[in-house]
């Protein structure tokens, strides 16, 4: 189950993990919004890499909707936006 937590306004410090498809347009704008704000962030290719789409199903129970959050090792979320798409 995800935490709530704001998305937007990741506390300094966090490790910001980002479970992603290349093509998305939802991952890009929370990369773009993470750059903008200069919250550092790690990358994982969940539509390419096998080992990255397992992990971020264990973290979403099964969801397949990219991006999915992760922030200090907690799963917060899957999609971006008001509500969440992805």
């Amino acid at each position: 189950m995800a935490q709530k937590a704001d998305v937007e306004r990741i506390p300094p410090g966090s490790k910001v993990e980002l479970y992603i498809s290349p093509t998305c347009p939802y991952c890009r704008a929370a990369m773009q919004h993470y750059d903008d704000a200069g919250t550092p962030y790690i990358v994982h290719d969940a539509q390419n890499d096998r080992g990255a789409r397992a992990k971020m199903f264990s973290y979403t129970g099964g969801d397949p909707t990219v991006p999915a959050i992760v922030v200090d090792g907690t799963y917060v979320q899957s999609g971006w936006g008001s509500p969440p798409s992805g």
